[in-house]
């Protein structure tokens, strides 16, 4: 990434679950994803972006609704995106994550949240422009708000340091 006179530095910020994000600042959101998924929604005209991560894909308990639930996070990314002056006609989102292990897990909820976000943003009308879903591997995101850019690195097992990337010099 090339940082000019006209673009700010990009401000980074670790996205943990249950969160989302969305900015005008240009930001670099990362995210480390097993079986959880993220949506990554850019605003091609204002060039401006958001960002879920939610581990779960439904819940329909309206008092327990949180967005650790990619309903709940997903419609919230699509409506503050809304709320940040962007039309639906200038919005697309990249989807990442959904991993499924079964030495780790009996049930497949990644392929579950994957479909959910699917679903939602094809209700919403927002265009699905790339995916990096499903598979054995775990995912670290890095996704930049201000030119839509995302890093996936896969990995076969998440580790502590990949949970929290901003302990000690950071």
């Amino acid at each position: 990434m090339t940082n000019d006179s006209k673009s700010p530095a990009p401000v980074n910020y670790f996205l943990e679950p249950g969160f989302i994000l969305v900015t005008a600042k240009p930001t670099v959101i990362s995210a480390v994803l097993g079986s959880s998924v993220s949506v990554c929604i850019f605003d091609r005209k204002r060039k401006i972006g958001g960002m879920n991560h939610f581990r779960l894909p439904y819940i329909d308990d309206m008092e327990k609704t949180t967005s650790l639930y990619g309903n709940v996070a997903t419609l919230t990314l699509v409506r503050l995106m809304l709320e940040e002056d962007s039309k639906l006609k200038y919005l697309e989102a990249q989807i990442c994550g959904g991993a499924y292990n079964p030495e780790i897990s009996t049930h497949d909820i990644g392929s579950e949240n994957i479909m959910l976000a699917r679903q939602i943003l094809e209700r919403q009308k927002v265009s699905v422009v790339s995916e990096d879903v499903g598979g054995r591997k775990g995912r670290k995101i890095i996704f930049n708000t201000n030119t839509n850019e995302i890093g996936v690195i896969k990995v076969d097992k998440l580790r502590r340091e990949d949970w929290y990337p901003y302990d000690g010099d950071r």
